[in-house]
């Protein structure tokens, strides 16, 4: 044990069970810098602590772990992400790899897979569970998203509204939740409906799910 070099890790799941558990399991073989609950939280904590890597779910309040992971990387390359998450969809785990993330694990992993999967990404190398069967085979299917331009044009307030119009919120609910005025959530929403081509509140749905921001 004593040869071996302690990765630096960071912890960012919003479930409180389930963040204390992987934390006992990841403390024997990495130095934990910190758990947090939100994607947000998961970003400030990259920043200032620069971990060698950060595990993190896809479904986390705030900021889900699909655009903390996007602007993690863009701030720290070097940072290794590893997605643990419930979400066995390819839809998911494509939008992660493209996007740079250097594994993909789900939570019913076993506990020697997690380690394994944090060791192999600080290789350079990219780890699947092999739970998700047949993913390498199937990804391309789904082809170049078709709006990656009009995505990457959206800002992180039109983000978190298009992930609250996923969840089924109403305008009001929107406005409460991120502290602003029914009027300007509806302003956010017909602002991304122009942005995305899209008519519909079920198809600002569809268009997130296609992003991993909602597996609803």
């Amino acid at each position: 044990m004593s040869h071996e070099h302690r990765f630096r890790i960071v912890l960012a799941d919003d479930h409180t069970l389930v963040s204390e558990g992987l934390g006992h399991l990841l403390e024997p073989h990495f130095d934990l810098l910190a758990r947090v609950d939100n994607g947000l939280q998961a970003v400030e904590a990259a920043r200032s602590l620069r971990p060698d890597a950060v595990l993190l779910d896809i479904s986390m309040p705030v900021m889900n772990g699909i655009e903390a992971a996007r602007t993690i990387l863009a701030e720290n390359p070097k940072i290794k992400l590893i997605f643990l998450t419930m979400h066995a969809n390819l839809t998911y785990v494509r939008e992660a790899l493209r996007l740079g993330a250097s594994g993909y694990l789900l939570k019913r992993s076993a506990a020697a897979e997690i380690v394994t999967a944090v060791r192999t990404a600080m290789t350079g190398k990219t780890y699947v569970t092999p739970l998700i069967s047949d993913w390498e085979g199937q990804a391309g299917v789904y082809g170049t998203e078709p709006h990656e331009s009009l995505r990457n044009s959206l800002t992180f307030r039109q983000h978190q509204v298009l992930q609250l119009v996923a969840e089924g919120r109403s305008a009001r609910d929107i406005a409460t939740h991120l502290n602003i005025s029914i009027k300007t959530a509806e302003f956010h929403k017909q602002t991304l409906m122009r942005k995305l081509g899209v008519h519909t509140s079920n198809e600002l749905t569809r268009y997130a799910i296609r992003l991993g921001l909602t597996s609803a």
